[in-house]
């Protein structure tokens, strides 16, 4: 027969173990496995051989940053860099590597963003370790919706984000009739789910509203680091 210490010592376990498997259970429950490699019918952006699928935003010339070693490398002084084709709903997949800059602080720490068709940004920022995130932290809807949780990893660590897009639904005036709607999985986390944007962020906040734009990725004075990147354009 077991005695009484040893009963409690077998429960202790039994008890702990429960309550393990409930909090490893709640942690997977808010992430996917998300595959890497574009499928059949996506278009590959950058596969860290050429930079032909892109132009400087402002100047409309050919792509400034740099190119070394399989990613794509921020130039600040070159400015934001865009798609030259223009793209509606759509799930986008990147990979990005924020420098690890311990002088900086704030939106100087590692600064960059990608801005869908050109108007709504998901902010890239050295946001490691920050318990609750805002809304200009990394994975927020920049000024409007902060991720749900912090799936940041280290500065000088490659990550992805995985961007399920559908576009703000016009009127034949171009009035917006449906506000575009966005989910994000940061690391294969889900930080944005179904979140409705509302309008144009940033500095775009002016910017008119359209139904099919380009992807941007944003120059702002950090060297931030972008390779894999694909989209699966949706019917």
């Amino acid at each position: 027969m077991f005695r009484k210490h040893e009963i409690n010592s077998v429960m202790r376990v039994v008890i702990a173990m429960g309550i393990l498997i409930i909090l490893t259970s709640r942690i997977f429950a808010k992430s996917i496995f998300l595959p890497s490699l574009p499928p059949r019918n996506a278009i590959v952006l950058f596969d860290g051989t050429n930079t032909s699928q892109w132009e400087q935003l402002r100047h409309d010339t050919p792509c400034g940053w740099i190119l070394k070693d399989g990613y794509l490398q921020v130039v600040p002084r070159e400015g934001d860099l865009r798609t030259r084709k223009e793209f509606r709903d759509f799930r986008l997949h990147l990979e990005f590597n924020i420098p690890y800059m311990p002088g900086k602080r704030g939106q100087a720490r590692g600064n960059s963003g990608v801005i869908l068709q050109n108007l709504y940004e998901i902010q890239v920022l050295d946001s490691y370790g920050i318990k609750h995130p805002k809304k200009n932290d990394c994975g927020a809807i920049y000024g409007q919706k902060a991720p749900l949780v912090n799936a940041c990893k280290p500065p000088d660590t490659w990550q992805s984000y995985d961007i399920f897009f559908r576009a703000a639904r016009l009127d034949a005036n171009g009035k917006m009739i449906q506000k575009p709607v966005v989910t994000v999985y940061q690391n294969g986390i889900e930080i944005q789910k179904d979140q409705p944007i509302n309008g144009p962020t940033g500095i775009r906040r002016r910017m008119k509203i359209k139904s099919e734009g380009p992807i941007v990725l944003q120059a702002h004075g950090c060297k931030v680091q972008y390779c894999n990147i694909w989209i699966e354009p949706k019917p």
